[in-house]
């Protein structure tokens, strides 16, 4: 049986979570409310303070989906309590980012700015010049357009000039060598 798919779910005061029926769940919360129309075969029921998903058979993918269905409804219920947040750094000389009204503006090393605008449902922030905040309350929309940022300017392994996630790892080359010619 999946490991991560019978750990129950704990649901804090203060959440309201509602199945209806083909488990289009609603989970309501001091930060917001998320609505997720999951996987029809899985039954999702509520104990007191808890979420138990359970699946109807050994199937490899009714297995797949009995982990994946009790990760993001996890992900729902830590999202309307505490929210998601993704941190980016910015390297390198006259690379910097700031916010114009609700527009991030990004100067990337291009003749031009680099401009975007938030989706619905996050925020943007620039507390220095060399690092963006991006938060919600939907994990795959952070993440999501966190990535997108990203890939505006992908970090190079040379001098790691560009965009890293604030916790990423970039793995240094060495340059050429001069040689004999």
């Amino acid at each position: 049986m999946s490991r991560i798919g019978r750990a129950p779910i704990e649901v804090p005061n203060g959440v309201t979570v509602t199945i209806a029926e083909g488990n289009v769940v609603t989970v309501k919360g001091p930060k917001g409310e998320l609505t997720k129309n999951l996987h029809s075969d899985m039954t999702i029921k509520q104990e007191g303070n808890e979420l138990i998903v359970t699946r109807p058979s050994e199937n490899k993918n009714h297995r797949a989906l009995h982990g994946l269905t009790r990760s993001l409804l996890n992900n729902m219920v830590v999202g309307v309590t505490n929210g998601y947040e993704k941190v980016l750094e910015v390297n390198g000389v006259g690379y910097r980012a700031q916010m114009e009204g609700k527009n991030l503006v990004m100067n990337l090393g291009f003749s031009h700015n680099v401009v975007m605008e938030p989706v619905d449902g996050i925020t943007i922030a620039c507390p220095t010049p060399n690092q963006i905040v991006i938060s919600g309350i939907d994990k795959q929309v952070v993440g999501e357009f966190a990535a997108v940022v990203r890939k505006k300017r992908p970090p190079e392994p040379y001098k790691g000039k560009g965009i890293k996630y604030a916790d990423e790892y970039i793995r240094r080359k060495e340059g050429k060598t001069g040689g004999k010619k």
